[in-house]
């Protein structure tokens, strides 16, 4: 493998390399930026036109649609090329948000956001498939590590804009502004990619059908079963999630055409650990989208602070992204193995300072604002290194294959986490008593519970770094 530390920043930011840089971070930007938006203005939305049951769902089904968009991606790009794949993508988004602006209620709101997901997920596809295409190896952990960071670059514009447009009461205003954001962006990708004829794609073979039904049906069993706090429909809900998750495990298994390379599912194999440590740090992080929820019911924030705090997640990542992409072997295992210790101490600061019992006011407002950027921050010193690993151990005749799959697997692991949230915040009281009350329990049942996951993460990240260490001798 090229030595990575010979490929400097300023390889990436120069001439030709910058305008790539530009084209493939401004897909994932768009993508989250529109997140940041709909988080900070959703209590908005909901006081304005209802909806608190499927608080939720505005996530759960944009990442569904968003992991639809991204399976398809390979064949956007095989079909249109790199310039016509972004187009079409950048425009079905503006399409969604057009929608999300116009809604009188929540399920045509909910329509809107699923219209978005789907061109959301192609761009951030089409991102990481781009990398292998416009940039040398050497580039490809600084590139991972640009994209990323482009996360922590949302949390500046995103709560700013929907807060803004929430403090003044106009939350469909923010929906308005993406389309606007679309145009010069679709601009830029005509200029700076490359041409259909001069993109080859191997991406023609058939779609992994069924394991994509069986996907959207495990994330919609557990979003129908969060809808009140009732514990049987819930535990139906995610008994059903778990039976059908099962059933997908075993037919892309048997399967000719895989939504995943092979090994995916096998803690054996190289690619295994790397996905579920992956999908593991990403649940960890759903409790977010409750965040500026519970700051303004809990804390009495506004939408404009509630945002930005809700934001330091993903500012914690894309900071931590960034200074670990550089890393050496050493560095690079130490910070796979640290990432899910600092996540889980976080979510235990977070399940104790959210509800505001136990530290009040401006202090309270402090630690938890240190919990959120400290969550992040561990899921981005791992992040980097644990999707480069997924392009160097995937088999070459899969690497297309691999390069979607990242963003599946991080979709999913969003959709999945998301219901669970939904799940969670509700049973322990959200909606029934609801108001300052169910705020407080829900704030703690969600925090705690979701700690679970970065334990997990712990053991597969430990797998990962162990395999590292195994790349001289040949063994990956």
């Amino acid at each position: 493998m090229a030595d990575q530390a010979a490929a400097g920043w300023g390889d990436l930011l120069r001439g030709r390399n910058a305008l790539r840089s530009l084209a493939l971070a401004g897909g994932v930007a768009l993508h989250a930026v529109n997140v940041y938006v709909t988080i900070t203005i959703l209590p908005s939305v909901v006081a304005d036109i209802g909806g608190l049951d499927y608080y939720a769902w505005n996530t759960s089904l944009f990442i569904l649609a968003s992991i639809m968009g991204s399976a398809l991606s390979p064949r956007v790009l095989a079909s249109l090329g790199p310039r016509g794949g972004y187009r079409f993508a950048t425009v079905v988004f503006a399409a969604g948000a057009v929608i999300c602006a116009i809604a009188p209620s929540m399920p045509v709101l909910l329509i809107g956001r699923t219209v978005q997901g789907f061109g959301g997920g192609i761009l951030f596809a089409l991102s990481y498939a781009m990398i292998r295409v416009v940039f040398t190896e050497p580039l490809w952990p600084r590139a991972m590590a640009l994209i990323s960071s482009m996360w922590g670059a949302a949390t500046l514009l995103g709560p700013a804009l929907g807060g803004i447009f929430a403090e003044f009461d106009i939350w469909r205003g923010a929906f308005w502004a993406l389309p606007v954001l679309a145009v010069p962006y679709v601009l830029l990708t005509n200029f700076a990619l490359p041409r259909k004829e001069d993109h080859e794609s191997g991406a023609t073979g058939a779609l992994p059908l069924r394991q994509l039904v069986l996907l959207a049906a495990a994330v919609l069993a557990i979003s129908i079963g969060s809808v009140g706090d009732d514990p049987i429909r819930n535990g139906i809900g995610l008994a059903a999630a778990v039976i059908v998750s099962a059933i997908l495990i075993v037919v892309e298994h048997r399967a000719q055409t895989r939504l995943l390379p092979a090994g995916s599912f096998s803690m054996a194999a190289a690619l295994g650990p790397i996905y579920l440590t992956m999908s593991l740090l990403v649940i960890a992080m759903q409790p977010e989208i409750f965040v500026p929820y519970f700051l303004q019911v809990l804390h009495g924030v506004t939408p404009l602070i509630a945002g930005y705090m809700a934001a330091l997640m993903a500012a914690g990542w894309a900071v931590s992204a960034i200074v670990w992409s550089g890393a050496g072997k050493g560095a690079t295992r130490w910070a796979i193995v640290a990432g899910p210790f600092i996540v889980l101490a976080s979510l235990i600061t977070l399940a104790i300072v959210m509800p505001g019992t136990v530290v009040e006011d401006l202090g309270g407002l402090i630690v938890t604002g240190i919990g959120l950027t400290l969550t992040g921050f561990g899921i981005g010193a791992a992040w980097p290194h644990l999707l480069t690993r997924v392009l160097v151990v995937a088999p070459g005749d899969e690497a297309e294959q691999a390069s979607a799959g990242i963003t599946t697997v991080q979709l999913f692991a969003t959709a999945l986490g998301a219901a669970l949230a939904g799940m969670t915040a509700n049973l322990a009281g959200l909606t029934e008593p609801g108001g300052e009350s169910g705020a407080r329990s829900a704030a703690v049942w969600l925090f705690a519970t979701f700690a679970v996951a970065p334990v997990g993460a712990i053991v597969s990240a430990a797998l990962v770094a162990r395999r590292i260490g195994c790349d001289r001798s040949g063994v990956r």
